[in-house]
């Protein structure tokens, strides 16, 4: 990457970056959309879409990177698919963790949603490829590989680490009408697990380390297969029902990824990554 670069170009860089998120996602849900028009099942269309959307984000970024702020992909860690073995561990246990406690020492009821086999495929679908994979994969590539680098190259590596850590947190609250407390609690998460994916990311050097740690807590936490809050989830085959109603528990209106428990996980999983970088 260039020595040092503009202030207009890092934040330009980074509000691009993300347009190009929600672009490549409105894009990938349209075409996907139009396969209905032809009979093609739901959950087909949806593995289209997520086909989609990393596809055309990727194409998008790379395009955007050379011609436009001309810097190059490998600078910013999304040119080459190389995840080390730890982080596939991690991804696989921090989710798990998380549920686990949870199944074992909270008391609830297990209900399912009563789905056909239709309806279960179509949702297993949509939560494990679009939401999980394309929609981890894609975030990761933008806050962990366009804005961080563009602000650490511009500022230094704190600034690159928590101006984004904390911007993804508010992305996550904005237009979802959460109460004062529950808004707090997602941008509090939200700006950790943002400073647990940087440091993966930055450990790893590349964002696929952190994408597949953020596709497959997506895919395990919000997949559509078991859900956990202190509400049936209409949207997961079945759902574990908190009797408690503890808001740091169950995580407010956002659920269990803004709890507390889940706010340990990424707090641990960041100074995991965190000290081996140092070492």
């Amino acid at each position: 990457m260039e020595t040092s670069i503009s202030t207009k170009k890092a934040i330009s860089g980074s509000f691009t970056a993300i347009i190009i998120l929600v672009i490549s996602q409105t894009l990938a849900q349209l075409i996907a959309s139009m396969f209905l028009l032809l009979r093609i099942q739901d959950g087909i269309c949806n593995i289209i879409a997520g086909v989609l959307y990393v596809s055309i984000a990727y194409a998008f970024l790379l395009l955007f990177t050379k011609k436009l702020i001309k810097v190059r992909a490998s600078d910013l860690g999304i040119s080459q698919f190389n995840i080390k073995g730890k982080w596939i561990l991690t991804a696989i246990l921090l989710p798990l963790a998380v549920k686990a406690v949870y199944l074992l020492m909270f008391n609830g009821e297990y209900v399912p949603s009563n789905m056909n086999a239709n309806q279960i495929f179509s949702t297993l679908s949509a939560g494990i490829v679009f939401y999980g994979l394309a929609a981890g994969f894609v975030e990761e590539m933008v806050f962990r590989g366009v804005i961080l680098n563009l602000l650490k190259n511009r500022w230094n590596i704190k600034i690159a680490v928590l101006v984004p850590s904390v911007l993804f947190g508010v992305v996550h609250v904005l237009g979802m009408g959460f109460s004062i407390e529950s808004g707090l609690l997602v941008i509090i998460a939200g700006t950790m697990v943002g400073i647990m994916f940087s440091a993966i990311a930055i450990e790893g050097g590349s964002v696929w380390n952190s994408g597949i740690v953020h596709a497959i807590w997506n895919i395990v936490i919000i997949g559509g297969g078991l859900s956990v809050g202190e509400n049936v989830d209409e949207y997961s085959v079945m759902t574990y029902v908190l009797d408690t109603k503890a808001f740091v528990i169950t995580g407010g209106e956002f659920g269990i990824e803004s709890s507390v428990i889940s706010l340990m996980g990424y707090i641990i999983v960041a100074f995991m990554a965190m000290s081996m970088i140092k070492s």
